[in-house]
């Protein structure tokens, strides 16, 4: 089991930027990709983005293409979520999440941070 521990989140005007890290403990040399997705009050929960584990491959949602940067550093079995250009519209609940194989489920979370973009 990996233990998930989501961190920076908070207030932020819009144009701003934040940097979401999530740092993992446990068996992390069994996941395959850790993935952000993030939930706005009365919305299903969306896929932003995943990076995986080994290869560093990244993929995004649409609507933070371009804005939103993924990363990882193996060393502190930290990934990061770098979010710039803002919008009101990124304000949720942000979750990182992991799954084990290629064409898994993502089913082990994080708690989550809040993250509001307003003026």
């Amino acid at each position: 089991q990996v233990q998930l521990v989501e961190s920076g989140g908070g207030l932020v005007q819009p144009g701003g930027s934040l940097r979401l890290s999530c740092a993992a403990s446990g068996r992390t040399f069994s996941t395959y990709a850790m993935a952000w997705f993030r939930q706005a009050p009365g919305k299903e929960r969306e896929f932003v983005g995943r990076i995986t584990w080994s290869g560093g491959d990244t993929a995004y949602a649409d609507s933070v293409e371009g804005r939103f940067t993924i990363s990882r550093d193996n060393a502190k079995n930290t990934v990061y979520l770098q979010m710039n250009s803002l919008k009101p519209e990124d304000t949720a609940v942000y979750y990182c999440a992991t799954k084990i194989y290629r064409f898994g489920i993502y089913n082990n979370w994080g708690q989550g941070t809040q993250v509001t973009v307003s003026s």
